[in-house]
């Protein structure tokens, strides 16, 4: 099973999605466009990093 990823929209909306295109292609930096669920919209995304307690 995929792991999800979790990610945030330009607009600052945070959720998951199954995939992310080209997670691994380095020269095409963090952002990719997705639908966000939370506004039906085509957005600018990028990956959150998640941090530790």
């Amino acid at each position: 099973m995929k792991e999800r990823t979790v990610i945030r929209s330009a607009d600052g909306h945070v959720f998951t999605a199954a995939s992310f295109p080209m997670q691994q292609a380095e020269r095409l930096g963090p952002g990719r466009l997705l639908r966000c669920p939370r506004c039906a919209r085509l957005r600018s995304v990028v990956p959150v990093t998640l941090q530790k307690r």
